[in-house]
Parts: structure tokens; C-alpha cells; sequence
């Protein structure tokens, strides 16, 4: 019976001990969260002469009509929402010129309803991008095979198949989300890379 006992008094002063350590943690990660440290977007760790971006229009080598206008514009947006840039669409008269080619889009279902139908795709976007500081003519930042991949929920028609250049034609608001998503995929990988 003593033994039970003094097992389960170690028990609780384990407990109190795990509990102790954890407040401790958090204390520490609370003092020292202001240490030059950033949120997660905020980050950058380029020049600091870079002031102009050039983000001109990127080439497309898919059959989807003016893709490449949508995702230029969602990756514009993405670094003007930055705020520390002003970003024209020349690449001219810039610090730094971020240039871009869509390689491939596809879309493939990944879920499907109880009759049969594709109730989500896979949307996959290849691009080739290159962030390049004119004033060192180095490359800062480059994928050559940059994959953006993510699962959407859209509304088909009976036969469940989608075709991506009527998609790309007709879903505006799905398209902009899709760009949006790219365009954060893209600036982040160059704002916060290590």
C-alpha cells in the first residue's frame, strides 16, 4: 500500500514538474518574441536599395488563354500588399526584375460524390520563375520548376470532367483564388528564403 502510494505521489510531481516547464517555455517564448524576430509575410531578406520591382507580363507556353495576364497581376498585387515595394510592369528603370514562364496547367479531380462526380480537383500550375537584382545582375531567387498545387471544390457539369482552358474561360472567381494562392506561393518563396 506505501508503495502505490509514494508511485503515485511521483506521478502528480512529474505532472507538476511537465506543467512547471511548459509555463517556463512559454514565458521565455513570450520575452523573447520581440528579439528581431517577424511575422511569417513580413520578412525580407533583400538588398535594401531594392525599392522598384518590375513584374512584367508573364509568358505563357499553355493553351489557356491569358493565364499568364491573371497570375502577373495576383503576383503584382501580392508584392505591392507587401507594402515595402512599388512595383511597375516594365523591367526597365527597376532594382530587381522578377520575370516568369507558365509552363503548364492541370487540373485532375481528387474527390468524388456519392454519384460518381468529381466534387474537387488538384490544380497544378508550373512556372519557371527568376528574381534577379539588376543592380549586381545576381540571381537572388530562382525555381526553374516552381509546382503550385492545391485542391479546389468546383461545380461541374453531369459528366463530372473539366477541361482547363473552359474552366480558365468561365470560372472568374475560382481563377482569381487560384492566382492569389500562386501569387503568395511565389513572393513568399522570395521574401523568405534562407
Amino acid at each position: 500500500m506505501m508503495h502505490g502510494s509514494d508511485g503515485s505521489e511521483s506521478f502528480r510531481n512529474d505532472r507538476r514538474t511537465k506543467r512547471v516547464g511548459a509555463l517556463g517555455l512559454f514565458v521565455v517564448a513570450v520575452v523573447t518574441g520581440g528579439c528581431g524576430y517577424t511575422l511569417t509575410g513580413q520578412g525580407s531578406f533583400l538588398p535594401e536599395y531594392v525599392e522598384t520591382i518590375g513584374v512584367p507580363l508573364f509568358e505563357n507556353q499553355t493553351t489557356i488563354f491569358e493565364v499568364e495576364q491573371t497570375l502577373t497581376e495576383q503576383v503584382r498585387s501580392e508584392f505591392i500588399g507587401r507594402g515595402q515595394y512599388r512595383v511597375t510592369a516594365t523591367g526597365t528603370g527597376v532594382d530587381a526584375l522578377l520575370s516568369g514562364t507558365i509552363n503548364s496547367v492541370t487540373i485532375t479531380p481528387a474527390t468524388f460524390s456519392a454519384a460518381q462526380q468529381a466534387s474537387q480537383y488538384v490544380f497544378n500550375v508550373t512556372a519557371a520563375i527568376e528574381f534577379r537584382d539588376l543592380t549586381t545582375n545576381e540571381i537572388l531567387w530562382e525555381n526553374p520548376a516552381l509546382t503550385f498545387s492545391d485542391v479546389y471544390e468546383v461545380a461541374t457539369g453531369a459528366g463530372g470532367a473539366i477541361d482547363a482552358s473552359v474552366f480558365f474561360g468561365q470560372q472568374s472567381n475560382m481563377i482569381e483564388r487560384i492566382a492569389s494562392d500562386f501569387a503568395e506561393t511565389v513572393v513568399s518563396s522570395i521574401l523568405e528564403a534562407f
